[in-house]
């Protein structure tokens, strides 16, 4: 037992050469705790030593600071990545609800010019909303969301804020069918506002445009006059901005001028309109004319010719008896 005391803790064996080195390593301690207290030495050498050391210690944990800076830069850029797509998806949202606002806000001001024009007019429409456009090459149609069940009938004249869109030329129920002013199939009577000259203007198979081409070689017209419904015809009441004209020429014929005009509204753009129910053709035959002359009452009397029989002799006699007699009354004595 005692040999296996000595071989696990020889420092400390209960022999005089054990004791000897403890007494010595304990003094040893005492002179340099002395020496480090007064001189500074052991700080020296502590200082020196760590500056040897010191690589050797950064050397040792390069890998696990290799691997924390890697690990790190992965992290990172994972949470940029993110942070990135989430800023971005944030910023086409916020635009999208930017353009959605500045959408409604331009609907509700044409909606504003909309029941201004109403208001101010006075007029019977009804709101309908546009729901498809055909600007082709033949036909300039559009398509409302009101029918017959909505009591939109056939000629109804269709208007936005600016001005004179065209009619309707076909219902059905739920929805309606308008010729446009600039359908090669239409024509509106319209007076130029500055000089007062009627004509008609009718719809070109090559554009957007309305053509004015039985103008007189002396009438005065210009390009930026404005054109007016005259109403004549009874369809489109009179007075609503129909286009301006853009330029006149010589008609190929020599004898007429020949104008052309921009619509005034806006066919391409307006997602709302307004249908007159006022100006709505009549249905079945016309009422009849009321015959001219002056009235009644004012009209020159006519003789009326009568034709009477001679009274019989003895009434005649009757009444002419008296007269004697009252004559002579007054000569009896």
């Amino acid at each position: 037992m005692a040999l296996a005391r000595e071989e696990s803790s020889p420092l400390f064996a209960g022999t005089v050469a054990g004791t000897l080195r403890l007494m010595l390593y304990l003094a040893l301690a005492m002179v340099l705790m002395v020496l480090d207290h007064r001189n500074g030495w052991i700080w020296r050498l502590r200082y020196a030593t760590s500056v040897v050391v010191e690589p050797v210690y950064r050397l040792a944990g390069l890998p696990a600071a290799g691997m924390r800076t890697v690990s790190v830069a992965f992290a990172d850029r994972k949470m940029l990545t993110e942070q990135n797509q989430r800023l971005r998806e944030d910023l086409l949202l916020a635009n999208a609800k930017l353009n959605r606002m500045a959408a409604v806000a331009q609907q509700n001001q044409r909606l504003k010019e909309l029941l201004d024009t109403q208001h101010s007019l006075e007029l019977n429409v009804q709101l309908a909303r546009v729901i498809d456009v055909d600007l082709g090459a033949s036909r300039h149609r559009m398509l409302l969301n009101l029918g017959a069940r909505d009591g939109v009938k056939s000629g109804q004249v269709v208007i936005d804020a600016h001005g004179v869109m065209g009619q309707v030329v076909e219902v059905m129920p739920r929805t309606s069918l308008v010729m446009l002013v600039t359908d090669p199939d239409h024509a509106i009577p319209v007076v130029i506002e500055r000089t007062g000259l009627r004509t008609v203007a009718y719809g070109l198979r090559d554009g957007d445009l309305l053509s004015l081409p039985n103008i007189s070689m002396a009438s005065d017209v210009h390009a930026g006059d404005k054109l007016l419904t005259s109403g004549l015809g009874g369809r489109f009441p009179p007075g609503f901005p129909v286009g301006e004209i853009l330029s006149v020429d010589q008609s190929p014929s020599g004898m007429f001028l020949e104008a052309r005009a921009r619509p005034t509204a806006d066919l391409d753009r307006s997602e709302d309109v307004l249908l007159l129910h006022d100006q709505a053709e009549p249905a079945g035959p016309p009422a009849p004319v009321t015959p001219a002359g002056p009235p009644a009452d004012l009209a020159p009397a006519t003789p009326a010719v009568t034709t009477t029989s001679a009274p019989p002799p003895r009434a005649a006699e009757a009444s002419v008896s008296p007269a004697p007699a009252a004559s002579a009354a007054p000569v009896q004595p």
